[in-house]
């Protein structure tokens, strides 16, 4: 009797516990071929990849919003000298491009990458990339399912030493495991950015000594993917190309925001940006002192809302909405950001658009 009661109200708390609407169906033919996506949920994951080439995904919920100027929090258990530099949003079904320093292309499904807490370290992407020794990820997008011929959707690639290529986005749709020659380099030079561009668009480079340009994406002609491309931006001597941003035609109120190696920054309206013709030294986008020492990075941002999730050297993490930095005037040095320790060092930072749930 007294095992009968046990068991009924063992089945009572499974019943509780387990019993929702039936999630499969049941069907008369055979089973159809599956593959391994139809087996995952289609729903958004963080992606981060660390400067030592530690990649995992996380659940966007596990990072936390904070006033500017906080010190932040840990993301990883990375090594010492170990510091987040890729960080981005995507559907588990996502194809991502990963775009390395030495000009070449991966392709990889976001489901394909390794799941994992705010604090674990993530695997080597040596496992999932077949990338040279020494060679870097510079850039990761998500390839858009589909795109409409009308939008003349094209990949613009950024140098360090101001070369600008736009090629095609149809022409990475297929990227074999090895990798695909996206841009052919320059000795010495280094592949820093990869960003979809569409009809009308505008591009802003920018430098790590306070310079930007701003020219027409249709100033760029299209290339194929061997082409070494054409200059962008004409450089001051030891000065590089840091940031390199993509306006949408109809924003009406897009900003540029940069960041200071000391965790200064700043938002300035792109329309005290004029559109020059490329190939020019730009315009003054921050006054560089020793307080905010370089530029190490630069973003265009759209309108109201959005988040800035910034990086430093020591792995130091912070989350701050982007209404809370100030829109000041090109010439200006901008606020704190970010309150360095001694030693430490704004590393990199990535912008997430439409507030809160981004």
């Amino acid at each position: 009797k007294k095992m009968m009661g046990l068991i009924k109200k063992e089945t009572e708390d499974i019943a509780a516990k387990y019993g929702d609407d039936r999630k499969t169906k049941i069907v008369k033919r055979g089973a159809q071929t599956f593959s391994a996506e139809d087996l995952i949920a289609d729903e958004d994951s963080v992606l981060v990849l660390t400067q030592g080439g530690y990649i995992k995904r996380t659940n966007p919920g596990e990072y936390r919003r904070q006033k500017r100027g906080g010190v932040g929090v840990v993301d990883l258990d990375t090594k010492e000298e170990d510091f987040v530099t890729q960080f981005l949003t995507a559907s588990t079904h996502n194809d991502l491009l990963f775009f390395s320093d030495r000009g070449k292309a991966y392709q990889l499904k976001m489901y394909e990458l390794p799941e994992g807490k705010r604090a674990t370290k993530g695997k080597s992407i040596m496992n999932f990339l077949s990338l040279e020794q020494g060679e870097q990820v510079t850039s990761i997008l998500p390839m858009p399912k589909e795109v409409k011929a009308s939008e003349g959707l094209a990949l613009l690639m950024v140098t360090k030493n101001g070369t600008v290529k736009k090629t095609a986005a149809d022409k990475f749709r297929e990227v074999r495991r090895s990798g695909l020659l996206s841009i052919t380099l320059d000795k010495g030079d280094a592949l820093i950015c990869a960003q979809f561009v569409r009809k009308g668009d505008s591009v802003v480079l920018t430098t790590s000594k306070g310079q930007s340009i701003r020219f027409a994406e249709d100033d760029v002609r299209e290339m194929g993917r061997q082409a070494a491309g054409v200059r962008g931006m004409k450089l001051g001597g030891g000065d590089l190309i840091v940031g390199a941003g993509v306006a949408p035609k109809e924003s009406k109120d897009a900003a540029l925001l940069v960041v200071s190696s000391t965790g200064y920054g700043k938002k300035t309206k792109l329309s005290e940006y004029k559109i020059q013709g490329r190939g020019g030294s730009g315009i003054k986008t921050m006054s560089i002192t020793p307080k905010t020492k370089q530029l190490v990075g630069a973003a265009v941002v759209m309108g109201d809302g959005g988040e800035l999730v910034a990086m430093s050297k020591k792995s130091q993490t912070i989350r701050t909405g982007l209404d809370e930095i100030p829109t000041l005037s090109r010439a200006t040095q901008g606020v704190r950001v970010m309150k360095m320790r001694e030693g430490d060092a704004v590393a990199s930072f990535v912008v997430f658009e439409g507030g809160e749930d981004a």
